[in-house]
């Protein structure tokens, strides 16, 4: 009987569920038109754009807009379901919605480029930054619209929405970019610091960056590349040349970049960061803590705004994974919990404000400029600026013995050393999968404290809580015995062992990885000189993290990170060219003396 009554219950859910779901494409498609329509640019090239537009014309309407290079789905008279979803608001509130392919994607002609640089180059017509100014023009003229268009969407949408704010038409009025891709070199979804994000990337380019030979609504489906976990599968293929192998040419952007070892002009070129000083509109840029995908875009878009003198600027950071303020909730990742709270609904109603007010005319635009949600103490907090006026830098250092103190070191010489051995490579996660799951940002890292290859340095129990607002800066004295060598650094909150729910935990709070061929320059690599001291200094993305008294700071050194970054061979040759004999190991040192104070800068917010 128990189960028939489930049965029922669940059966009269569905039916609520569906007829509800009815209701609203009805009440959609009765005050709603939708157009599809092919937009020339300057070059000739024509975009596939569906508009959809309010029936009532009593009053013009503001327009925004979304250029994805991920399918403007579905093509013909069926309504997107973002239009019956998450965009009802601005349903409601009668927005023209426009979605539109990028040059060469799905519908659209022309020939598409990954993070094309947005600058014209010469004899070159058009770019995506022309490519919005020209869709604007075509929509003010072409719509029953007030003069204002508003551009935003996810990670690469959220460059879109930045690159289109370049073009500088008048009725481009803000954008709201929400992760968007900075620089794939630097940061974000190909490379950290240098160093290959392997498992992101591949899989990436593996779906995202074949060849089209003509428009098409439905890409061609893609065979599995392995069918194992993801840690046995890249170290079976050893090499990356033996990645290319599988594509037989048919990753182009893949296959650029492999000419292109080091940070040169090509890759240059493709970061539109610096450009975006130019803007002068306001903007409202969202991210996420936990955004494995694109963290460094969306700190590096917004401190390259925030050189502006006068457009309005806001920034929402939430603890959510990439996009993951579109889900309902959003209040969990892995094993951490931040509240009951609807965190999403936070980004909903902010974002609804910002386009209303600056598109619409419409509310007001009182809430402050930065809104940061801080794990931890599962709170949001709001600050005028960024770098907090109450943040005060302070080093702490590695010590003897493991541990970590606010007290520089004393000792004539000190350190502590491990063998990094790229046949048995350090995971990132305890996990075996197949794909990278974002839960990895906050994982448990007692797995990792085991390894001989990882060496760890914890504070005391703190006796009372610390905050961090801001980027970690790793300052590290070392030496190794070979030529080259990656530097993993993880900043670590460890849980008391009288926690009733998560006794020891080690919950990751920020890591990242330096390929050490580039501490002094990234354009011009050195090799390291074996067994001599040298010097690693690079930054960790912002945190918003609080330390609850009575727990401990941990920071953890290692020298792979498998295979969510590739293998340094830990000799000084091509990585993108190396064979499976180039792979050796090296002894690492890590100094901790008076002389050679290995540390991390804390950004301290005080009370």
């Amino acid at each position: 009987m128990k189960v028939k009554r489930i049965s029922l219950r669940y059966t009269a859910l569905c039916f609520a569920i569906l007829s509800m779901t009815l209701h609203v494409k009805g009440q959609v498609a009765e005050t709603y038109t939708k157009r599809e329509v092919m937009i020339a640019m300057r070059d000739g090239a024509k975009l596939y754009t569906a508009v959809y537009e309010p029936k009532d014309n009593s009053r013009r309407h503001p327009i925004l807009m979304f250029r994805t290079p991920y399918g403007c789905r579905p093509y013909g008279e069926s309504f997107s379901g973002a239009i019956e979803g998450e965009l009802a608001h601005y349903v409601t509130r009668q927005y023209i919605i426009v979605q539109q392919d990028v040059r060469g994607r799905y519908m659209s002609e022309g020939e598409y480029e990954n993070v094309r640089p947005v600058v014209l180059q010469p004899g070159e017509r058009a770019n995506d930054v022309t490519d919005a100014y020209d869709t604007a023009e075509w929509l003010v003229k072409n719509t029953w619209n007030n003069g204002s268009i508003g551009l935003t969407g996810n990670s690469y949408l959220g460059y879109y929405a930045l690159t289109a704010a370049l073009c500088k038409h008048p009725a481009i009025k803000a954008v709201c970019p929400e992760a968007p891709i900075g620089d794939w070199f630097m940061g974000d979804d190909v490379h950290h610091n240098g160093a290959l994000m392997l498992t992101d990337a591949f899989r990436f380019l593996w779906g995202f960056g074949r060849y089209r030979s003509k428009p098409s609504q439905k890409v061609e489906g893609l065979k599995p590349y392995y069918f194992t976990d993801e840690y046995s599968f890249f170290l079976r293929t050893a090499t990356i040349g033996g990645l290319s192998a599988l594509q037989r040419d048919s990753l182009p952007f893949w296959n650029a970049m492999l000419k292109h070892p080091d940070y040169d002009e090509w890759w240059q070129q493709r970061s539109p960061i610096q450009a975006y000083k130019a803007i002068d509109i306001p903007v409202m840029v969202v991210g996420g803590q936990f955004d494995a995908e694109d963290l460094y875009g969306t700190w590096g878009s917004y401190k390259a705004l925030a050189a502006r003198q006068k457009a309005p600027l806001y920034l929402l950071i939430g603890p959510w994974r990439h996009g993951g303020w579109h889900a309902k909730g959003a209040n969990r990742l892995g094993e951490m919990s931040f509240g009951h709270e609807d965190l999403s609904e936070r980004f909903r109603s902010m974002q609804q404000r910002f386009f209303d007010y600056y598109l619409d005319h419409v509310g007001t635009m009182d809430f402050p400029p930065v809104t940061l949600f801080f794990t931890g103490e599962n709170s949001w907090r709001t600050f005028a600026k960024l770098p907090a006026e109450k943040t005060v830098l302070t080093p702490i250092y590695l010590h003897k013995g493991g541990a970590l103190r606010f007290e520089k070191p004393r000792e004539k010489l000190s350190y502590t050393q491990y063998l990094s051995d790229p046949a048995h490579p350090v995971p990132y996660t305890n996990r075996i999968d197949r794909n990278r799951d974002a839960a990895y940002m906050v994982e448990d890292q007692r797995f990792a404290s085991r390894r001989n290859d990882v060496i760890c340095f914890s504070t005391s129990p703190l006796t009372e809580a610390l905050t961090l607002c801001g980027p970690i800066e790793i300052d590290l004295s070392t030496s190794i015995s070979t030529t080259d060598a990656d530097y993993i650094v993880k900043l670590i909150d460890v849980f008391p062992d009288e926690d009733s729910k998560q006794a020891g935990y080690e919950m990751l709070v920020r890591g990242d990885i330096m390929r050490g061929r580039y501490r002094n320059s990234f354009t011009k690599p050195e090799p390291f000189a074996p067994n001599k001291m040298a010097s690693i200094m690079f930054s960790l993305a912002d945190v918003a993290h609080t330390f609850p008294k009575g727990h401990r700071i941990m920071v953890q050194i290692q020298s792979s990170w498998f295979p969510l970054a590739d293998r340094n061979p830990q000799q000084f040759v091509n990585i993108y060219r190396c064979r499976p004999g180039d792979f050796v190991p090296t002894t690492v040192r890590i100094f901790h003396d008076a002389t050679h104070a290995s540390k991390l800068i804390l950004p301290v917010l005080r009370p």
